[in-house]
């Protein structure tokens, strides 16, 4: 079952309809939308749902928040058949590399952040795709030293070795319970009999059809009489279920150094400078310490670099926390313009100082410290500061950078948030022939030239630059919110340069203004990341507000929505959650 008044919600639109839709939801003590399996008496004791129009799903056992209502499916089942939160994740993140191609992903690569509850320890898994060994500084320059448009993003040299295979793999046998073959086995299912292609996937497809249409390992499988695959038409991958049963069978060795790698590698062998087969027989996922912060009382534990997004949601936390922001309101004026010039602050020190710590120095101690803060924050007033006029800090006095997101927890108490991603949807777009795999764009999040914005518009610096076997800077930003020791929140969020600052409201309507995940997940947002220049906000934003805002200095654009949170919320009671409206084939379960 879908989140059922989302769905009607964007059947019915705006207006007198949306009003009295909510008005009955809220009032209607058998409203099916609170969970799949919790009884009306349970919800009653654990939410009282008249004091809000927006109702989390609630359960008692476990939870699963994603972006696809069969890749959850998949894992409320591993969790009801006994698995812990990394089985149910693992299997969820295969199911979804089926079920969302557009991000969902084997090609591809991201972080995991893992709670473990037996041992109390917090775990920050990279598995980042990383640059060949033929890539180097000017890979994507011409010889007057300018960017090469598309190469970056749309053809073989954009691909980074893949990482999720080997990510999935090291979390299931370090801290799973279940043998891969069980957790796989549902997503081989869905390739190798299909599913009926959404409205929601059918737009995208449609959106890509430019960038797909010239590879014909991909219109074979996308495509159906000349065009992308319509809404209602049933997408079967005959070739992705054979990869994925080589990968049940023989783990991460059929994917970096047997069958699958060899078909990689014949797919790159006529661009030097590609991805090898000792490029993939190279790759490893790494275990790292995460980034730690502490906001009102909570404790912040996220990814570390190569991630971009822990350090600085840290950064504009320790920034916020000296005013009052649940005293301001949600979205008030007061409230927006403090947190866009703290984004701003951070986004100037993400261009100078973020970047794959194993080749850079990355100062994150000193990004996170609380009295670094204590100095960005006097450069705040009343007014909004120019771009132009922000530089990087100094925080080194103080030392001693399209995605999908899914969360799980589990009755145990073990916590997952994982974030990957294929870059821009379907990634490159080019299949590796016989494989049924979409290959990622991830080496455009490097900086193809110090200075020029890629494909978000982020700027990127030195510490970013393409380099063999690097790490290309990322903004996701997996995240878990602890209280006395214990997950109290797990998202996360798709949304390129976004993600950051969608994460950091996520984790403010929780603690600064008392709201439940969907409650947030329906809020507007915000987002300034430096340069351009701009506050952007979502369409809906009130009128007043954004004519103060302007008044301050900010120059407002509306633009397109922002972020597709993925929340679980565990509470004296039971678990809340929610997957983000702006998705609507995103479904949360639980038991």
């Amino acid at each position: 079952m879908l989140n059922n008044h989302v769905t009607f919600i964007r059947r019915v639109g705006t207006g007198a309809a949306l009003i009295a839709l909510l008005a009955a939801c809220a009032h209607n003590p058998s409203a099916p939308t609170i969970t799949q399996t919790a009884s009306a008496q349970a919800v009653a004791a654990a939410y009282d749902h008249s004091l809000s129009v927006f109702h989390p799903v609630v359960a008692h056992n476990g939870m699963i928040a994603s972006e696809h209502e069969l890749a959850s499916r998949v894992g409320l089942q591993i969790l009801q058949a006994g698995g812990n939160a990394i089985d149910a994740a693992v299997a969820v993140g295969f199911a979804l590399a089926v079920v969302l191609p557009n991000a969902g992903n084997i090609g591809g690569g991201g972080f995991m952040m893992y709670h473990d509850a037996n041992t109390q320890q917090d775990v920050a898994l990279d598995f980042r795709e990383s640059a060949p060994a033929g890539a180097h500084r000017d890979l994507y320059l011409d010889s007057q030293g300018n960017v090469i448009d598309g190469k970056s993003l749309f053809t073989h040299y954009a691909v980074g070795v893949p990482g999720t295979v080997a990510g999935l793999e090291h979390a299931l046998k370090k801290w799973g319970s279940l043998p891969l073959k069980q957790v796989i086995q549902p997503a081989i299912d869905l390739a190798e009999n299909g599913f009926v292609v959404s409205e929601t996937l059918a737009k995208v497809l449609a959106a890509s059809e430019k960038d797909m249409a010239k590879w014909p390992a991909t219109t074979a499988i996308f495509w159906r009489n000349g065009a992308p695959l319509k809404a209602g038409d049933r997408l079967v991958q005959k070739d992705l279920a054979q990869s994925l049963k080589l990968i049940a069978n023989q783990g991460s060795y059929a994917f970096y150094k047997g069958d699958i790698a060899r078909r990689i590698a014949t797919e790159m062998q006529a661009y030097p400078g590609a991805i090898t087969m000792a490029d993939l027989a190279r790759y490893q996922a790494i275990e790292r310490q995460p980034v730690r912060g502490t906001y009102r009382g909570y404790d912040i534990v996220t990814m570390p670099p190569p991630s971009s997004g822990g350090p600085h949601l840290v950064q504009i936390l320790n920034i916020l926390e000296r005013w009052p922001m649940g005293e301001w309101g949600h979205n008030s004026d007061q409230s927006i313009h403090h947190m866009a010039e703290s984004m701003k602050l951070a986004y100037a020190d993400r261009a100078e100082y973020l970047g794959d710590p194993d080749f850079v120095n990355v100062p994150v101690s000193g990004l996170i410290s609380k009295h670094y803060a204590d100095n960005l924050a006097q450069r705040i007033n009343h007014k909004a500061t120019p771009a132009q006029h922000i530089k990087p800090g100094n925080p080194l006095p103080f030392e001693s950078d399209q995605t999908t997101h899914y969360s799980v927890m589990d009755k145990a108490g073990n916590a997952v948030a994982v974030t990957y991603t294929l870059n821009t949807n379907f990634g490159t777009g080019i299949v590796a022939t016989g494989t049924g795999i979409l290959l990622n764009n991830e080496m455009d999040d490097f900086s193809a030239k110090p200075g020029v914005a890629n494909a978000y518009g982020l700027v990127g610096g030195e510490a970013n630059s393409v380099q063999a076997g690097k790490r290309p800077l990322s903004s996701m930003t997996p995240t878990l919110v602890l209280k006395d020791g214990k997950p109290v929140l797990v998202t996360g969020s798709p949304g390129g340069a976004r993600i950051i600052t969608t994460v950091l409201q996520t984790v403010m309507n929780m603690i600064d203004y008392g709201m439940n995940p969907a409650e947030s997940a329906a809020a507007l947002r915000v987002h300034h990341q430096w340069t351009p220049d701009e506050l952007r906000v979502e369409q809906g934003f009130n009128v007043d507000t954004k004519r103060l805002l302007e008044a301050r200095g900010h120059a407002v654009n509306t633009k397109a929505s922002m972020g597709r949170t993925q929340t679980i919320q565990r509470n004296a009671h039971a678990l809340w959650g929610y997957s983000d409206p702006r998705n609507p084939d995103g479904l949360t379960l639980g038991y």
